[in-house]
């Protein structure tokens, strides 16, 4: 069975056609810069693109950077702030003229994760992080996933988490991995310290270096382990929503 995801990301928008039985893509994902600014209508013209370039009907399950709740985004911490309290999956629907199915970046990611890579058959409290223009996080007790918990936005150092640890902080700050590595280490100590997770999965694009800067981290005490899916998990989620919708 073949359903459709689109992930929008702070930098990228990005979709595939995925086959749920192997939990992984049909095709070769096609990607576009995301819009600056980025507006509701310039997003959704951009997921039509994706859509578009595989000439696809049929369910979509889109992504967001966000709170999302019965398809009205609530928050825009990362995009155009035009997307709070919109009707979000109306929009995408009427644009892409397919139903829609939109749910939060790193909750999609996650159940992903659960269902087919790393987090697979783990019980307990499990926690997954996507590291890139901010950090989302997926929290799951015995494989229920608590939704919408963006603890990238937990407080550190005075300023929201994502500020000082995220893939976009490394890159404009121009720190090392090492330097980015003890970052990371700290924000892990703040996310355990409160919810005490047995395993911590490790996602977003940076996944795919994983060996650069995991085993620089130190006392931490969950298990960490890369995301399986890496930066694809959003969009196997994302579909893996529009088939249950």
């Amino acid at each position: 069975m073949e359903i459709f995801g689109v992930d929008i990301g702070g930098s990228g928008i990005k979709g595939a056609p995925v086959d749920l039985d192997r939990g992984d893509l049909a095709q070769e994902r096609h990607k576009v810069l995301t819009p600056h600014p980025a507006t509701p209508e310039g997003v959704a013209d951009s997921v039509a693109e994706v859509v578009g370039h595989f000439d696809f009907t049929g369910p979509i399950g889109v992504t967001f950077p966000g709170v999302v709740t019965d398809g009205i985004t609530r928050t825009a911490a990362n995009v155009d702030k035009g997307w709070i309290d919109l009707d979000a999956r109306a929009l995408l629907a009427e644009r892409i003229g397919q139903p829609v199915t939109i749910l939060n970046d790193a909750d999609a990611a996650g159940v992903a994760e659960m269902t087919f890579g790393a987090g697979k058959g783990r019980n307990g409290t499990v926690i997954m992080l996507t590291f890139g223009t901010g950090i989302g996080s997926a929290l799951f007790i015995d494989g229920r996933l608590v939704p919408n918990t963006e603890l990238g936005h937990l407080e550190l150092h005075g300023h929201d988490a994502e500020k000082h640890a995220s893939t976009k902080a490394k890159e404009d700050e121009e720190l090392s991995w090492h330097h980015w590595a003890h970052r990371v280490q700290k924000y892990l100590h703040h996310v355990e310290m409160l919810f005490s997770p047995e395993l911590f999965i490790v996602g977003g694009g940076v996944s795919r270096k994983a060996d650069r800067f995991l085993p620089l981290i130190e006392k931490v005490r969950a298990e960490m382990v890369p995301a399986q899916l890496q930066n694809n998990a959003g969009i196997v989620g994302a579909a893996m929503a529009a088939a249950r919708s």
